[in-house]
C-alpha cells in the first residue's frame, strides 16, 4: 500500500473539519457526504488559481 502525501493528508483534515462543521450546525446528514465533496472540489480549485497567480 502507498504511503499517503502531504496533500492526501491535507484532503484528510479538511474533510474532517467540513464534516464537524455541517454537525455542529445541524446540516442534514443525508446531505453532508454531498455538501463535503462539493467543499473539498471548491477548495482545490481555490488552490490552483492561487498557485496560478
Amino acid at each position: 500500500m502507498a504511503q499517503p502525501t502531504s496533500s492526501d493528508d491535507a484532503r484528510a483534515k479538511l474533510r474532517v473539519i467540513v464534516k464537524r462543521l455541517l454537525k455542529k450546525y445541524s446540516y442534514p446528514p443525508d446531505m453532508a457526504l454531498l455538501a463535503t465533496e462539493t467543499v473539498l472540489e471548491q477548495v482545490e480549485k481555490l488552490a490552483e488559481e492561487l498557485s496560478a497567480a
